[in-house]
């Protein structure tokens, strides 16, 4: 089994080098799972060294692909380039600035390794690891776009703007993808829950940043995210709908237990519904 990481990039240069650390460490713990490491970074279009950054890693890192922009396009268009790029049977994205912490894989991954889920979403919210306290209007609107989203896909995510999402291979390439820009998160759940797919939520690390320390989202995001749930909505004709799956007694195999490790006993998975 192959897990592909896609790594959206730009002007990541002060962290897209310890990301892909924090993925290598990883590797000796896929690889008791019987896993092996795919890793797209895709730059888009960065004004920094980022990109030098990458293509260094690369010549020393054989699981690393690097493609680039030429411009800037938007995060949506780099999840939308690596698509055509991953070899994995599961398909996770990893932001380059280490918000969100590559020890929780394991954890993201494993209700698809186990086979009774099609995606999984990393909740900022759902009650364990770590969270740094920040903005309280970030807060506010993250909940009113959640609320909104799932009034409209009939879902009931706690975080649907969160970065951190995994799929298996055919749930991630039936996903009918069209926005080039943060407008890709809603539109993301939108297309799972129109396709039919098993959705699961585990609670994750968060280490936000500050805009002093980089971080790029913005309230015209969060105002240009409400267009993109309605229009979601609009074309949910041009979304195929996955194969039906009889669903079993859910039981943990042999390749999650050695995944999970130690973190086994403490393991909270929820799906939506």
């Amino acid at each position: 089994m192959i897990l592909s990481v896609i790594i959206p990039c730009y002007n990541e240069s002060a962290t897209i080098g310890a990301t892909i650390d924090a993925l290598e460490l990883l590797r000796h713990r896929l690889e008791s799972a019987d896993m092996q490491l795919d890793i797209v970074a895709v730059d888009d279009g960065s004004t920094d060294d980022t990109l030098a950054e990458l293509r260094a890693r690369a010549a020393v890192t054989p699981s690393l692909q690097v493609h680039a922009h030429e411009r800037n396009r938007g995060k949506g268009s780099t999840i939308l380039t690596a698509a055509s790029l991953v070899r994995g049977d599961i398909v996770l994205i990893q932001d380059a600035d280490l918000e969100y912490d590559p020890q929780d894989i394991p954890s993201l991954i494993a209700p698809i390794v186990d086979g009774y889920a099609d995606a999984v979403v990393g909740s900022r919210f759902g009650g364990a690891g770590a969270h740094r306290v920040l903005y309280f209007w970030h807060r506010v609107g993250n909940g009113a776009l959640t609320l909104l989203s799932n009034m409209l896909t009939d879902l009931n995510v706690t975080d649907m703007e969160s970065g951190y999402k995994a799929f298996s291979r055919d749930a991630f390439l039936t996903m009918r993808l069209t926005s080039r820009r943060f407008g890709i998160e809603p539109e993301i759940l939108a297309r799972l829950s129109q396709m039919g797919a098993r959705i699961y939520e585990v609670p994750i690390n968060y280490y936000g940043r500050t805009y002093a320390e980089g971080k790029k989202i913005t309230w015209r995001d969060g105002v240009a995210a409400i267009g993109h749930i309605f229009r979601a909505q609009l074309t949910a004709r041009s979304q195929p709908r996955l194969p039906a799956r009889r669903r079993g007694a859910r039981s943990l195999t042999p390749r999650s237990v050695r995944l999970l490790g130690p973190s086994l006993p403490d393991r909270k998975v929820s799906g939506t519904s």
